[in-house]
């Protein structure tokens, strides 16, 4: 699919959580290296949570750029994926190199903006607001509750038949 683009200052705050002993160290590129290795960690840990049938999972982390590896079985798999890392606070694109076993139609990705409900968003691309449970089912696991989005999030909009 591609780099997708997503508000690197919007989503779940993962980065910085972990209390590591203070090192001295004067080789800022090394430091550099260790903080991305663990933000790398940290968004596999996430994905992990999830509990999705993903083979050889690889998170690299550099500069905002999250580089996805590994194989799914799903598009859908695969989509949420791309979502659960690129909507982390920190996370500015997301590089997918993830491979899907089984093919089908893929879904498009939705920002919020400020003042939208799934059912705004429904109307807008189903053209019936009623239609916003099949935004949500899309985007489950990482969305608990239907009325909790929030502006800068992205979300799936799959294909309705």
């Amino acid at each position: 699919m591609g780099i997708f683009d997503f508000v690197s200052n919007a989503g779940a705050k993962l980065f910085g959580r972990e209390k590591k002993p203070v090192t001295i160290a004067v080789d800022p590129e090394k430091i550099r290296k260790e903080a991305e290795e663990a933000k790398a960690a940290a968004l596999v840990e996430q994905v992990n949570t999830h509990k999705f049938k993903i083979e050889d999972l690889k998170i690299e982390f550099s500069n905002h750029l999250a580089t996805v590896y590994g194989k799914v079985p799903t598009q859908a798999e695969k989509e949420k994926i791309i979502l659960i890392v690129g909507n982390v606070n920190g996370v500015a694109q997301v590089d997918d190199k993830l491979e899907v076993l089984q093919s089908e139609p893929e879904a498009q990705f939705y920002t919020v903006q400020s003042g939208d409900t799934l059912s705004k968003i429904a109307k807008q691309f189903y053209g019936n607001a009623m239609k916003y449970p099949v935004i949500f089912e899309a985007n489950e696991p990482m969305l608990k509750n239907p009325d909790r989005i929030y502006p800068g999030q992205v979300l799936r909009i799959p294909p309705i038949d």
